[in-house]
């Protein structure tokens, strides 16, 4: 029988997040439901609150989730009711062209659960956020969003690996390739900056820059593994980069403000034949230019990191893993837990700065 339950939608562009009733369907062939117990309070979700993703109101928000697995559909074979489990939003396909290739994290064809779930009193179709929509006592997702990990670890901690944690540390570990004695700069201290720090110290990494504006992000950087830190405000991005490095620059570069300008510091702070990873997401109206010679005659590469290059089956186990064994301190992420009420408050505070990541506690 579908249920009802609790969850957190926007409702129309810029207004406040409403908690409402709405109906989760029984998973149909391949999906499952899944009872939520944490999710993080991502910048995502204020950019679809805003109408920055697409205009597809009304949002069922949230995403950065875990929990357990309630109800399974046909032919689902990945996860058990009972499982505990991690969401991505990132179902790959096992059929197109990359998953052919063995790259299913570049898979083009990812989906999402079929059904839609609905607002209980107008009986509204809802648009869960990044297909998952987890702000929400449960949910209905495709199955292969539902990573099988650790049952004894702590939910809020794991569940972000669902989106900003994974994709910094990806940037990091997955595209930029960092190694034991890399010299690393991350470029945006927030949450997926710090994590493409913490995964720069995990990957063995001796000599890791946080670069920011702001003295409290820099000195929180140094928690997950910077050695030296840059304020823009107050210093030459690119030669302080190059003086901690021997003169050189470093040999990765992760920006991840998604900027013009913070791309062109990227660029110039990179060693010869190092990489430049973006992983801050611009928007569309936003354009860079650098001289063709430069490209040309630094070598190297520049990439872009989606979903830091993941793969859920891969790499959130993994990680749980490192996690649990102290080794990667998801832990320090998590800077407050909230109740499901407390989202619209949550977004405030993340646009003061005053949180790396909210965590709703269901």
């Amino acid at each position: 029988m579908p249920q009802t339950v609790k969850a957190v939608i926007a409702r129309t562009k810029g207004a406040d997040v409403e908690l409402v009733d709405i109906v989760v369907p029984d998973p149909g062939p391949g999906e499952a439901v899944v009872a939520i117990q944490s999710c993080g309070v991502c910048h995502t979700d204020l950019h679809y609150r805003e109408g920055g993703i697409n205009d597809e109101f009304p949002f069922l928000l949230g995403h950065e989730a875990a929990g357990v697995v309630e109800a399974v559909g046909d032919g689902v074979t990945e996860v058990a009711p009972g499982d505990f489990v991690v969401l991505n939003w990132r179902a790959v396909c096992g059929q197109c062209r990359a998953c052919a290739k063995g790259q299913p994290w570049y898979c083009f064809a990812t989906h999402n659960a079929e059904q839609k779930m609905t607002i209980a009193e107008t009986g509204e179709e809802l648009t869960p956020a990044l297909g998952i929509g987890a702000f929400a006592e449960k949910t209905l997702v495709a199955a292969g969003q539902c990573t099988k990990v650790d049952p004894d670890a702590d939910a809020a901690a794991v569940g972000l690996l669902g989106c900003g944690v994974m994709a910094g540390f990806g940037a990091a570990v997955n595209t930029g390739g960092v190694t034991r004695g890399d010299s690393v700069a991350v470029i945006g201290c927030g949450g997926v900056g710090d994590a493409a720090i913490a995964g720069a110290h995990v990957a063995g990494a001796t000599t890791i820059i946080a670069v920011d504006v702001d003295d409290r992000k820099l000195e929180t950087a140094k928690g997950f593994g910077a050695t030296h830190t840059v304020n823009g405000k107050d210093e030459d991005v690119v030669e302080r980069i190059r003086e901690l490095t021997g003169g050189f620059g470093a040999d990765v570069v992760v920006e991840a403000v998604g900027r013009p300008e913070t791309y062109e510091q990227a660029f110039y702070a990179r060693d010869l034949a190092g990489t430049v990873v973006l992983v801050g997401v611009p928007t569309p109206d936003l354009e860079v230019t650098l001289p063709l010679i430069e490209i040309f005659g630094r070598g190297g590469a520049l990439k872009s990191s989606w979903y830091g290059d993941c793969l859920p089956s891969r790499d959130f186990p993994m990680l749980v893993d490192l996690y649990r064994q102290g080794r990667f301190d998801l832990d320090a992420f998590v800077t407050e837990r909230i109740g499901i009420e407390d989202v619209e408050a949550a977004f405030a505070k993340m646009h003061s700065g005053e949180v790396l990541r909210s965590v709703v506690t269901i």
